[in-house]
């Protein structure tokens, strides 16, 4: 925002005290000033040096006279205009209040009782200025102040102004644009040289339309574009977004923005009128209001005749139907990306139901990654600020939004045209997937996985549409899917917690009734296809076809196979389909677990590979990845999936062998060292499904010997112990808890094994705990907040003092070796330093530094409840899992298919 220029303020010194800017727009600059004459604020409004040098000085102070001679109470009245050192200003009162603009922004929508009442008072201010031969030109929420319940219209003259140039010079024809793109009326948008208080009428129009919707009746990402719509397209109708809206505002509104100036309101005031006129409908809204019951009475003697055109009419359309229409061709090519805005693999792509867009996880220039666009009319696809790690995200019905999770789970919303995301719940599992209904509701995965939850568009209490129906073999869900008509979805599960043991299940869920059911076996996700099948790829890459009863939400028939060689790799969506019949898949390969190698990050965010021969899988069941570095770093015990299942190795660092530790073919994960280095303690799973603790020499000899277990399901997840090397403290809770099922406990094996509450709020988690290296404290993350934060306690004495550590989100504490510095990654993916010492109970926390952005490659799931990287004993570098990507896989590019339906069908019918 522009400084006003020291030769502006001398000029205006004897008049005028230039306090500080306010704003600035596409005419002028605006100043919060003091009058010095009558000791009042007023807003000083400068014109832009390139309007003035167009416009002359002299033509705009003379036509903006026009202004000061308007007296309305709905309208902001000019106090002083005048010419200072070459710069034209013009000074209007100082409004406290806000505008209708950041009203929309932090209401999102209005309510239709205030909505209707400022539309009202615009149109009285309009219909004022217009019997005085004055039209605004600009309407727009930037130019609506909103003061003591009350609408004023500003700027009133002031397009009028510059649109009259001196010599007879349009504006247009200088490059520089009249009004608004989202508010103005085609005429206006086309340059027609005679724009009358029609043009106004219909801006108004859009006004109302968005404080009642949330959003303009047309957008796009470009001014062209959006013109372009205004001038094509119909605006959709009010009550797709809200069906709260009577009927006759939303026909009020949509006459005000009809195409032709002819086909609008006569007046502003005929405007006004038509809102308090319920008896007002769609069809009467095309005749002034005062004419609608001669209308009425006229077509009501006219229905006989009507009739049989209509008879004549289908006839004639049964007649053109019964002739074969020519089929669409088939085209099928490949989507070709720059290598700075490529689409990451393993990542979800979806498209609008319109097929105008195409949405993909990209780069981000952080280092992390962001939701991309492709528009259909577009060569080249760009970012959608305000998504950067983005991990599901969907489109809304009408293809205008974008829903979204980020990696510590809030849920956000934000406008394909771009703009602030706007929260929505911040619980949800991110990796999980997301569905939006025609109904203006959006379905997210809880926590866990074992709860859908359904919560308003516009933002509200989330409410459980879906439970698991076993607490001790826990059904998960993921990956919903809004079925037309807003009555059903289908969403993917299974039993047995993440790693799905017993293999996935397509199910239908009954939103009237909350019942589901299992239609098919085998499927990572689904989606509907017109022609009234379900389409979906099973776990060996193929896309298959099976008909489908959108009543019953059940399938009839065999699965038909169309495609092979479908990526599906579980967690990510691997093809998208609108509902015309585009089919967008990513094609090349079928992806399991992600192999990694390991790395050493620098605290600058250098990246230096350990040995390039050791690829290996992280433990597959629950997803519980870990490993860690031996006390003097020369060893790492790691928890590995290999054809022997989940077991615990030893490597050599850096290139040395690999050494298994646990023989048996149960899961085990998660090892830490002794202090002394001689032993590794572990968890594992055992044949009662509870997970218990267990040491073994790091050499791998002698037997395992067990250390701590508990009587119920689902067991311990993390240990570490304490100084004396007795008590053990420990993280009970696993991933398919429900909230608060996380928490620190503290146990004396052999003595006092009866875990006992250390931090345990029942209604929140609490995780991802270490304890400093003098054991005097402990580190952990907790969701208390609503957000997952960092805290640190003295230990055992935890509720002596508790001190937050992070403010911007924040997981995976852990400790430099010497105990100075404390590490985590917060909301962003940024590794974050804070210096640590004590005074006494008190810790000392210096300032926040963050060290570097983790790249997508490095691990560092979502919802891990675990540190899942170590630090060497320096503490200069981060021993982390690097996603391997094959030179010799083959290449993974997004196909369209255009007008797929007709192979569809082809396919199904096949015997």
């Amino acid at each position: 925002m522009s400084a006003p220029s020291p030769r502006l303020e001398a000029a205006l010194a004897d008049r005028y005290k230039i306090e500080r800017p306010l704003g600035q727009g596409g005419m002028a600059m605006v100043y919060l000033a003091r009058d010095l004459r009558h000791d009042r604020l007023v807003a000083l409004k400068v014109l832009r040096p390139e309007l003035a040098a167009v416009i002359g000085a002299a033509r705009f102070l003379a036509e903006i006279k026009t202004t000061a001679n308007l007296q309305h109470p709905h309208i902001l009245p000019l106090h002083d205009s005048g010419e200072a050192d070459g710069t034209v200003f013009y000074v209007m009162p100082y409004v406290e209040g806000e505008t209708l603009r950041e009203r929309i922004l932090h209401e999102k929508q209005l309510p239709v009782e205030e909505s209707v009442k400022i539309a009202k008072e615009i149109a009285g201010a309009l219909d004022y200025a217009h019997r005085h031969g004055v039209v605004h030109r600009d309407i727009k929420p930037e130019n609506i102040l909103l003061h003591d319940g009350q609408a004023l219209v500003a700027d009133f003259g002031i397009s009028l102004a510059v649109s009259r140039s001196d010599g007879g010079t349009r504006m247009t024809e200088t490059g520089m644009s009249l009004g608004t793109p989202h508010y103005m009326a085609p005429e206006q948008a086309m340059g027609e040289r005679e724009i009358t208080a029609k043009a106004d009428i219909y801006a108004l129009g859009c006004v109302l339309y968005e404080m009642l919707t949330g959003e303009p009746p047309f957008t796009g990402t470009t001014a062209q574009q959006i013109i372009a719509r205004a001038v094509t397209e119909s605006p959709r109708p009010i009550t797709m977004h809200r069906h709260t809206v009577p009927v006759h505002v939303e026909a009020t509104t949509l006459k005000a923005l009809e195409k032709l100036p002819a086909d609008r309101f006569a007046s502003a005031a005929d405007f006004a009128a038509a809102l308090d006129n319920p008896a007002l409908t769609a069809s009467a809204a095309a005749m002034v209001p005062g004419e609608a019951g001669r209308a009425r009475g006229w077509r009501a003697k006219a229905a006989v005749p009507l009739a049989v055109v209509a008879a004549l009419a289908l006839v004639a359309l049964g007649w053109s139907l019964s002739r074969p229409a020519p089929a669409a061709p088939l085209t099928r090519f490949a989507l070709d990306f720059p290598a700075s805005a490529a689409p990451m693999a393993e990542r979800p792509i979806a498209i609008s139901r319109d097929g105008a867009y195409l949405a993909y996880t990209g780069p981000s220039a952080t280092g992390a990654w962001q939701i991309w666009l492709k528009a259909r009319d577009r060569e080249t696809p760009t970012p959608l600020v305000g998504t950067t790690n983005a991990l599901s995200f969907t489109f809304s019905p009408d293809g205008r939004w974008i829903a979204f999770t980020l990696t510590a789970g809030e849920l956000r919303k934000i406008p394909i045209i771009g703009g602030a995301p706007i929260p929505l719940a911040d619980r949800t599992n991110p990796q999980r997937g997301l569905a939006w209904l025609e109904n203006g509701t959006i379905v997210f995965v809880g926590p866990g996985n074992r709860r859908l939850f359904s919560i308003p568009d516009a933002g509200g209490t989330p409410t459980p549409i879906w439970v698991s129906d076993s607490l001790a073999s826990p059904r998960t869900a993921f990956f919903p899917y809004a079925l037309p008509g807003g009555e059903g979805l289908l969403f993917t599960g299974c039993i047995g917690g993440a790693s799905c043991p017993e293999g996935l299940e397509l199910r239908a869920l009954d939103l009237r009734s909350g019942k589901d059911a299992i239609i098919a076996t085998g499927v990572n996700r689904a989606e509907y296809a017109a022609t009234g099948h379900l389409i979906y790829v099973n776990t060996s890459g193929a896309l298959l076809a099976q008909e489908f009863d959108l009543k019953s939400l059940r399938t009839r028939g065999a699965p038909a196979p169309l495609l092979d060689s479908i990526a599906n790799s579980t967690g990510f969506s691997s093809f998208a389909l609108t509902r015309d019949g585009t089919l967008v898949t990513r094609r090349g390969f079928t992806a399991g677990q992600a192999s990694y190698e390991l790395a050493w990050v620098d605290r600058g965010g250098g990246e230096v590979g350990v040995d390039s021969s050791f690829r290996f899988r992280n433990v597959f069941y629950g997803a519980n990845a870990g490993w860690s570095l031996s006390p003097d770093g020369t060893m790492l015990a790691i928890g590995l999936n290999t054809r022997t299942g989940d077991n615990l190795w030893v490597k050599q660092l850096p290139r040395g062998p690999l050494s298994r530790i646990t023989l048996d073919s149960l899961p085990a994960f998660r090892p830490r060292w002794s202090r002394d280095g001689k032993a590794l303690y572990y968890h594992s799973r055992r044949e009662d499904n509870n997970v218990k603790y267990f040491r073994r020499a790091a050499n791998g000899t002698g037997k395992e010997e067990l250390i701590f277990q508990t009587d119920t399901a689902p067991g311990i997840f993390e240990v570490a112990w304490a100084a004396d090397g007795k008590t053990m403290v420990l993280r009970a809770g696993g991933t398919v808890a429900t909230v608060g099922g996380r928490d620190i406990m503290i146990a004396v094996p052999g003595v006092d094994s009866a875990p006992k509450p250390l931090v345990a709020d029942p209604q929140f988690d609490e995780a991802a705990f270490a304890l400093s290296p003098d054991g005097r404290w402990i580190v952990y993350e907790s969701n208390e907040t609503g957000n997952v934060e960092v805290y640190v306690r003295p230990f055992p004495a935890v509720e002596t003092g508790k001190w937050q550590v992070s403010v911007d989100g924040g997981r995976a504490p852990l400790w430099a070796r010497n105990g100075r510095e404390l590490f985590y990654v917060n909301g962003a993916r940024a590794m974050v330093a804070v210096p640590f010492a004590a005074n006494g109970t008190t810790p000392q926390l210096g300032a926040r530094n963050t060290l570097f952005t983790l790249r997508p490659e490095l691990y560092l799931a979502a919802q891990e409840n675990y540190t899942p990287f170590d630090i060497s004993p320096d503490g200069q570098r981060f021993l982390m899992a690097r996603q391997v990507r094959e030179s010799t896989a083959p290449q993974q590019p997004l196909v369209v298919t255009e007008n797929w339906f007709t192979e569809l069908r082809e396919r199904v019918a096949r015997p």
